[in-house]
């Protein structure tokens, strides 16, 4: 991907920082995810006090994408940290890497942590989820 593609999805996946919804952990969490396509679709997290209705800000904007028909995927970047301060890379937790697992294809799809425009590292699915599970065991008898 080239570098201004990266800047572009870095400084998106910042301005979804202000929509984080973070009373709890107060840590805020932006994604910018990029189809096939082109298109991009942006996410933050939205916390609720029972926890277990929360969601990252990375399936945020995959369900965005699928719920309008979109399933190709090139990359998301993700950004965060506490108060929306970035501090520190942000990786995706295990739920949204199995997400991703479901639409993207581990040896293609990028994951963008940063920290700023100048300052983020670039990881395939694969190298994030090693073994991963996903539609090809269900269709080819369990064989990844």
């Amino acid at each position: 991907m080239e570098k201004e593609q990266i800047r572009s999805l870095i400084k998106t996946a910042v301005a979804q920082l202000a929509y984080a919804y973070t009373p709890y952990s107060h840590f805020k969490v932006g994604a910018a995810l990029l189809a096939e396509d082109g298109r991009v679709y942006t996410g933050c997290n939205i916390e609720n006090a029972a926890y277990g209705p929360s969601n990252c800000a990375e399936r945020t904007a995959f369900f965005k994408a699928v719920s309008e028909g979109v399933r190709q995927f090139r990359a998301i970047c993700i950004v965060g940290g506490p108060e929306g301060v970035l501090t520190g890379l942000t990786p995706p937790c295990g739920v949204c890497r199995q997400v991703m697992m479901e639409f993207c294809s581990p040896e293609s799809f990028e994951i963008i942590l940063a920290t700023g425009e100048e300052d983020y590292k670039v990881y395939l699915l694969k190298e994030l989820l090693p073994f991963g599970f996903g539609p090809g065991n269900l269709s080819d008898g369990g064989q990844a």
